[in-house]
């Protein structure tokens, strides 16, 4: 792993150094240019139990997305409508994503799919939210392949319209295990590899929970990315394959903030590109996540595998953030190994370092919030629930 004089990392089998400070370049000459995309979407995938830390029961998890979205564009108030579900330990990311978002002084964009409530502050409004979330992926068929489609195109759309760079970033409960169906789908072994926000991934369970999908799906031999989302995958996973491809197609970079969700999206565009300028689409793309995602180094691993799979040049970026100097439980904890990342931690707090912020200004003003978040009773307890 390669670390930069901003500290940095650099991960991804990538060896040239002198091409990574380049690229690097190409986000700091477009650091207060960015536009910020937050996905939550709804899969049923995340009402199993174990499944995910998002929330601490099955209730909980259904009020996550939108929870997570009006933190990061309000941060601690009064007002809030929906309490933060509460976790086994540590606290959402959206408060880091929050505080960082308001250094940097961006306004994110939300785009709620499959959350069948309508948030009452600003979204983009992609498809019908009376569609709901898509299936458990267990049943084989998660959406209908026309919805697929359906986000794909309004994602495109939005993406070749673009004048400046973007990240995207999500919230989905239940994600990271689509996004192992759909790697697995396309044959990588990747069960020991994809992330959780547990303590302790899941991984027998996902495992079993994938194998059954898939076997479900009976995806024939000739299948496309439309087809695995639809079988195994989540709404965020077809729209942001197309904002992706449009925002490439537009010339912008593209920031994907998170982990095994975002390569999973890669992937898909990865396959779904075909044989042709596969490394000239991903010159500009980039993963970005937290040092907690990457300590094990099975994200590095991940992002290898893809680079081999697909003979491309995929870079890896490591926040600096860290809370170890943090006076409280709930931040410490991710230097314990909980939580780790979502709602664009990663890649919204490099920018913060990008544009020159330090690591005692983002946990004083983490702390803050916190303590704000405590008096004003914005996290449920495990009663409330």
């Amino acid at each position: 792993m390669y670390s930069t004089e901003l500290g940095i990392n650099l991960f991804g089998n990538e060896s040239n150094k002198k091409r990574k400070i380049n690229r690097i370049d190409i986000l700091k000459k477009n650091i207060n240019n960015f536009k910020i995309f937050l996905v939550i979407a709804g899969t049923n995938t995340s009402q199993i139990p174990g499944i995910s830390a998002a929330g601490i029961n099955a209730k909980s998890r259904r009020i996550t997305a939108l929870a997570d979205a009006e933190f990061l564009l309000m941060g601690a108030s009064k007002d809030h409508k929906y309490k933060l579900p509460p976790l086994h330990a540590g606290v959402t990311p959206a408060l880091i994503s929050h505080v960082c978002s308001k250094l940097i002084n961006v306004y994110p964009v939300v785009v709620p799919l499959g959350i069948e409530v309508k948030p009452y502050f600003n979204h983009l409004i992609v498809e019908d939210r009376y569609l709901g979330p898509s299936n458990c992926l267990t049943t084989g068929k998660s959406m209908p392949r026309k919805r697929v489609i359906n986000l794909y195109e309004r994602g495109l759309a939005i993406g070749k319209s673009l004048k400046q760079p973007i990240l995207i970033s999500e919230s989905v409960p239940g994600g990271t295990t689509t996004a192992q169906a759909v790697m697995e789908a396309f044959g990588l072994r990747v069960s020991n590899l994809v992330g959780s926000s547990l303590f302790k991934a899941p991984r027998d369970l996902r495992r079993k929970v994938v194998q059954k999908g898939l076997f479900n799906a009976n995806l024939k031999t000739d299948f496309d990315s439309f087809d695995v989302v639809a079988a195994v995958g989540d709404p965020f996973q077809a729209f942001s394959m197309g904002l992706l491809i449009g925002a490439r197609l537009a010339n912008q970079p593209v920031i994907l903030s998170g982990g095994s969700q975002m390569l999973a999206v890669t992937l898909l565009v990865l396959e779904f590109l075909g044989a042709k300028n596969k490394d000239d689409f991903i010159e500009d793309v980039f993963i970005a996540t937290t040092g907690w995602l990457v300590k094990d180094n099975s994200l590095n691993d991940l992002i290898n595998l893809i680079n081999e799979k697909y003979d491309v040049n995929l870079l890896g970026l490591v926040s600096p953030l860290n809370f170890k100097s943090s006076i409280y439980k709930e931040l410490k904890d991710y230097e314990m190994g909980h939580v780790k990342e979502g709602v664009g931690a990663g890649g919204i707090s490099l920018l913060a370092y990008l544009n020159g912020f330090k690591n005692d200004e983002i946990v004083s003003l983490c702390q803050q919030n916190l303590e704000m978040m405590k008096g004003l009773g914005q996290i449920s307890l495990e009663k409330d629930c």
